[in-house]
């Protein structure tokens, strides 16, 4: 079993399908913990009114929506008429950017700001939105700097959507300062925080955050819900037409049960963030400091401004997809970039956007850990990937060139 533990110590569990299972890809989707699943079930039986009913079973439904839209502003510093539940971050990304350009375009601002390395839900959403786009670079390090969005920024933007952290490096933004540079131009700031939410803390009036994505999979609650945070001031027109449902703004029944889900497990990802990150970052550094050790080894993204689970490594020589496959054999759980992307053969856009050559990028390695890993899981880890990698590489014409270069 692997297990975490909620703010009053009670143990909540997600089952293993066998003794060998080590699970190390939380940011591609999470379990659904037992204290999440619990405050569902009511919802998924005898409570399954639909909350624009004005019958007694409706009216509890809606309350329990409305308590849940509670908690997310709570957990992020917000107002609870602020939050507009959503199917997930992607519904999220695409209304906030789809929404401000359709909303702003009449009064001639077509220009967004974005970084090269966003998650596919921004860059595609931005692409076929048919406005103008400014990709702004990312170091080495992954960082984006907000000089760059200073000077990017022109008198026909309409929006700058930069990510909170990002999905396969785990490199934290300068989200405060990226707001305050959009503050002071006057341009609306979205900022997609999918992989950020429970992991940093998050106050949305002191970020200056204008629109937050978020999506309830990476904390522990079910696939198919998550929120577009937006103040009242700026929410963009309707992306989903067809009914009164989000007080008129986004149509379509409430899916109450993983509303309340959400609701729930953004309350006890964000009741201890600190303890949180004093937990899992030894185990993360324990990770890289033994992966470090393989010969042409590269950790990906900056060693301390990432999150507290990620580690991302590119080994040279290696295939990135035969290592996972192999890692999967060996029980263990991990990808090579998003999960949006994991059945396709290019290598990563985040990794070729911090410089590497499409070789090296190929061979990349993402591993995310939660509270749930344990040290005998990390240990397990490193036992495993390094002989692995040896192995490719003696299969590898690559490698063999590599050496004798």
């Amino acid at each position: 079993m692997c297990s975490v533990r909620d703010t009053e110590g009670m143990e909540r569990s997600c089952k293993r399908l066998d003794k060998r299972f080590v699970y190390a890809d939380n940011a591609a989707t999470t379990c659904v913990s037992s204290a999440v699943l619990e405050a569902m079930m009511p919802f998924l039986t005898q409570e399954y009114g639909n909350p624009s009913s004005i019958y007694a079973i409706g009216r509890r439904a809606q309350r329990a929506v409305e308590d849940a839209r509670m908690q997310v502003a709570a957990a992020l510093g917000a107002k609870p008429n602020e939050v507009f539940f959503t199917s997930g971050g992607s519904e999220a990304d695409n209304w906030a950017i789809k929404g401000t350009l359709e909303r702003l375009a009449p009064k001639g601002k077509r220009h967004v700001v974005t970084s090269a390395f966003e998650h596919h839900a921004v860059l595609h959403t931005v692409k076929y939105a048919g406005c103008d786009a400014t990709y702004l670079p990312v170091g080495s390090d992954g960082i984006v700097d907000p000089q760059d969005v200073r000077k990017a920024i022109r008198p026909d933007t309409a929006l700058v959507s930069i990510m909170f952290a990002n999905n396969e490096i785990g490199t934290i933004q300068p989200i405060e300062e990226i707001g305050a540079v959009c503050k002071e131009a006057g341009i609306l700031f979205h900022t997609d925080a999918v992989q950020a939410v429970g992991n940093v803390p998050i106050d949305v009036n002191a970020l200056h955050i204008d629109m937050l994505s978020l999506s309830g999979h990476k904390l522990h609650a079910p696939k198919g819900v998550g929120a577009l945070l937006c103040r009242r001031n700026v929410l963009p027109p309707n992306l989903i037409d067809g009914g009164g449902q989000e007080g008129g703004h986004r149509a379509g029944t409430e899916n109450t049960a993983g509303i309340v889900g959400l609701g729930k497990a953004i309350e006890l990802a964000t009741a201890d963030i600190p303890g949180h990150i004093a937990r899992v970052t030894p185990l993360r550094d324990k990770l890289i400091a033994a992966l470090s050790q393989i010969e042409r080894s590269r950790l990906n993204g900056d060693p301390v401004r990432r999150l507290c689970g990620n580690v991302n490594f590119s080994f040279v020589g290696v295939e990135g997809e035969s290592l996972l496959l192999m890692l999967d054999n060996a029980g263990i759980c991990a990808s090579s970039g998003s999960a949006c992307t994991s059945g396709s053969l290019d290598p990563s856009h985040v990794l070729l956007a911090i410089g590497l050559t499409h070789e090296v990028a190929h061979g990349s390695l993402r591993l995310t850990i939660s509270d749930e890993t344990s040290e005998e899981d990390v240990d397990y880890i490193i036992a495993t990937v390094p002989p692995i990698v040896s192995r490719l590489r003696a299969m590898s014409p690559l490698w063999e060139r590599i050496q004798n270069a």
